[in-house]
């Protein structure tokens, strides 16, 4: 199994860029990564170091096929997301959310998408919490 997501350095910016691209497209060589990062100006061999630095970071895996290497994301999108928000939450907002959703809602940023899974995630999470709260008030044996 490879490394945890944690574990791995985090990704620059351009990495993203090469990150996104697997995501979307799945398994791809070398030439298909530069083809589709075309717009970024990127020479080959800069997206060849790119995706070598990724590989040694545990971020890209590859397997060889005949005498080329197929590439793939070896984390996958969703849990580099999480962990880039995290860092961010901790880095930047003291670990505090709440002026993060604030400045998408007060830029009027938010679709009615957006607003829905917010709903359903402030729901969840307060059911886990009461659910927690009902379980700090119980006796030892469990029972009442």
């Amino acid at each position: 199994m490879g490394k945890n997501a944690d574990a791995r350095p985090p990704l620059s910016d351009a990495e993203w860029e090469v990150m996104k691209a697997l995501w979307s497209d799945g398994d791809m060589a070398l030439g298909d990564v530069f083809e589709r990062l075309e717009g970024s100006g990127w020479a080959y061999s800069t997206v060849k170091t790119l995706v070598r630095r990724l590989v040694e970071k545990g971020w890209i895996a590859y397997r060889e096929v005949g005498n080329s290497f197929l590439y793939r994301a070896a984390v996958p999108r969703e849990r580099a997301v999480r962990r880039a928000v995290r860092e961010f939450s901790r880095r930047v907002l003291d670990g505090v959310l709440s002026p993060f959703v604030a400045y998408y809602a007060e830029e009027g940023e938010l679709s009615e998408e957006d607003l829905e899974r917010l709903e359903e995630l402030v729901r969840r999470q307060r059911a886990l919490q009461a659910k927690e709260t009902a379980g700090q008030r119980r006796p030892k044996g469990g029972r009442r």
